[in-house]
């Protein structure tokens, strides 16, 4: 009996990208011995993308959709796809095209060897602006030294989990998930595949820098408090350097000398200021995540979908 994969595609405004992955879908998987379902993840869309899913499904009894009420961000969209995916393996990958499809056929291979989690690698793209590598490159190296997980540059949300890892993962109910950590975090046997990214299709990249910077932020407070240890190390320092500062005090006021430098001294503490703001920020993220996660609502909520017990 053919085993059978559940592809989980999360999909923001990808209207034209919608039949063309699908059709790629279908010709990968007509050249291998496997069934696959695909469940695609409308995130709250504005554009037609839902309709297009809808056109598609109705010409395939195994293309599935799940309707979000608003957008909800990606990575709670795999996330849902994931909670509805029961294949014997369960693959992520954006809709535009990049993540290739024809890389398919190595990643079940390698799940075949006994691989529970296969994760891709995206090779340095010399065609992205030098601002884009910048920002990413920025991204992990932020991660790995602030947080407890070793992420390597270019791990994207590209991946293969067998189905003892998705049932994993249905457990958890963060608000706020970074994938790619929660991966990396929990363990069982994984392999790292390599590859070039393809062109985009059709559209724009849906991560800017401001969100890109948000979720190393969310990245870093998810796995680790090690910015909290690093603001009482900062404190420390601080209040050390100060201590050296009292001879200098001690002497001005024995030889009656006049303690002159008002900028610098306005400059101290505007800059003592913005560091007690940085350190109170940290503590507030952390608060507002503890504060978030124990109202306990639903991560995400669906609208409509045509998934039944299947």
């Amino acid at each position: 009996m053919k085993k059978l994969v559940s592809i989980v595609i999360p999909a923001y405004n990808e209207a034209d990208n919608i039949f063309m992955i699908c059709e790629s879908l279908k010709n990968v998987f007509a050249e291998i011995n496997f069934n696959y379902e695909v469940i695609l993840v409308d995130d709250g869309s504005s554009d037609p993308t839902l309709n297009k899913i809808q056109d598609y499904a109705a010409t395939a009894d195994n293309i599935f959709f799940l309707e979000f009420s608003r957008n909800f961000g990606h990575q709670l969209a795999v996330k849902a796809g994931m909670d509805h995916a029961f294949g014997d393996c369960v693959i992520s990958m954006d809709c535009d095209m990049q993540h290739p499809p024809t890389l398919i056929p190595e990643m079940l291979k390698k799940w075949e060897e006994g691989n529970e989690v296969v994760y891709t690698i995206r090779e340095d793209d010399k065609s992205l602006s030098k601002g884009k590598r910048g920002s990413s490159n920025l991204f992990y190296k932020t991660l790995n030294l602030l947080s407890d997980i070793e992420l390597e540059p270019g791990a994207a949300d590209f991946r293969l989990l067998d189905q003892k890892v998705v049932n994993v993962f249905r457990n958890f109910h963060e608000n706020e998930p970074f994938l790619r950590g929660l991966v990396k975090w929990l363990g069982f046997k994984q392999h790292a595949i390599k590859y070039n990214p393809a062109a985009r299709f059709s559209g724009n990249s849906k991560y800017t820098v401001k969100k890109m910077f948000r979720l190393a932020l969310h990245g870093v407070t998810s796995f680790s408090i090690k910015p909290l240890y690093s603001a009482v190390y900062l404190g420390f320092i601080f209040s050390f350097a100060s201590v050296l500062y009292i001879p200098y005090v001690i002497y001005a006021f024995a030889n009656n000398v006049e303690v002159s430098g008002w900028a610098s001294m306005l400059m101290t503490i505007v800059f003592f200021g913005g560091l007690q703001l940085i350190i109170l920020g940290i503590i507030g993220i952390y608060v507002g995540k503890m504060f978030m996660q124990t109202k306990n609502r639903p991560n995400y909520i669906i609208r409509s979908t045509n998934i039944q017990q299947h």
